[in-house]
């Protein structure tokens, strides 16, 4: 269930042949059961809806608990004899739309002064600042000007938050320093096709920032999609960094400006990023491992190990072929 802090219900409970007619899909049985959220396939409880549009999760297919299933015709014989099954050729599409209905989130339209919000009096706000309804702020946290802080928003104790920051759908540790221009909570990227063009799937998760964590200016980090994005303790991030829904950055991570990481990445403890480096969706990079400034990271690097290139490989290999390749240029320019 989304945390209820930043998402507020919008249907309590839908019968599925009421839901397969809202979200474009036909009901193969179960058209009597009951459903009031959506969930992951995996993570899906007896009251959810789940999706599967990929064979690769067929396994996980028959093993869900959830109430009801979005498929393909192909995947129906998998699903659990438990579960409704609604058919549609646009599963995800389906699902999508079956979030929206379920799920919205809170808007700021109602603003808490810095009395309802603030732990004691050594919260300080510069001129300009908005706060949603439910935010809290510990102690000795400075709101820069112009920032504004959405619903049920957590920060913890002496925290640094710049100028013209937006912070939403998240919980927030202590001693975190956000400078100016930074972006925390905003959708991540997701989008279904459809029969009508690509839809934005709702994003449902939050941004959980550990204790110690220094986010540069202009950087942007996405709620989840469903699970959180988490930055690590002590994690220490760039100017113009962007990282995506559901990552997972360990602790004492480095990660230079530019960098860029898409979603679903899991970045282990004390990790560095060179400069510009951009990885892949899907990807884990080991504790301890290193990437070179411009790399672009498309496989999973081992612990401990240093990576450059594009696509990135272990630095001895990606010099080798650097070097064998100048030496054919070489010599074609002086034949």
């Amino acid at each position: 269930m989304p945390d209820p802090r930043f998402f507020q219900k919008a249907v309590d409970c839908l019968g599925v042949d009421e839901l397969a007619k809202r979200i474009g899909g036909e009901v193969f049985r179960g058209g009597d059961r009951k459903v009031s959220a959506v969930a992951p396939l995996a993570g899906a409880s007896s009251t959810d809806v789940a999706f599967l549009s990929d064979k690769r999760f067929l396994p996980a297919l028959a093993d869900s608990q959830a109430a009801c299933v979005i498929l393909p015709d192909f995947a129906i014989e998998k699903a659990s004899a438990d579960a409704g099954v609604i058919v549609s050729r646009e599963p995800q599409a389906a699902w999508a739309r079956a979030a929206s209905l379920f799920h919205r989130p809170l808007v700021l339209d109602l603003q808490s002064d810095l009395a309802d919000v603030a732990e004691d009096d050594t919260v300080m706000l510069e001129p300009g600042v908005v706060l949603g309804a439910g935010v809290r702020i510990g102690r000795g946290t400075r709101i820069g000007a112009n920032t504004v802080i959405g619903p049920g928003v957590q920060i913890g104790r002496d925290c640094q938050i710049g100028s013209n920051v937006s912070i939403g759908f998240a919980l927030i540790g202590d001693r975190v320093r956000l400078y100016a221009g930074a972006r925390i909570g905003e959708a991540g990227f997701g989008a279904a096709g459809s029969s009508s063009g690509p839809i934005d799937i709702p994003q449902l998760g939050r941004v959980i920032i550990q204790d110690g964590v220094t986010i540069g200016a202009n950087t942007c980090i996405d709620r989840g999609a469903y699970d959180d994005t988490v930055i690590g303790e002590n994690s220490k991030i760039d100017n113009l960094v962007m990282i995506g829904h559901n990552c997972v950055i360990g602790r004492n991570v480095l990660m230079a400006a530019h960098t860029g990481i898409s979603g679903s990445v899991t970045v282990g403890d004390n990790v560095m990023f060179g400069g510009q480096a951009g990885v892949g969706d899907h990807i884990t990079i080991g504790t301890g491992a290193r990437v070179a400034g411009g790399a672009g990271v498309l496989a999973d690097i081992p612990p401990g190990e240093t990576w450059s290139g594009y696509p990135a490989k272990p630095l001895r290999q990606s010099l080798r072929e650097a070097i064998w390749l100048a030496k054919q240029v070489s010599g074609k320019a002086r034949s």
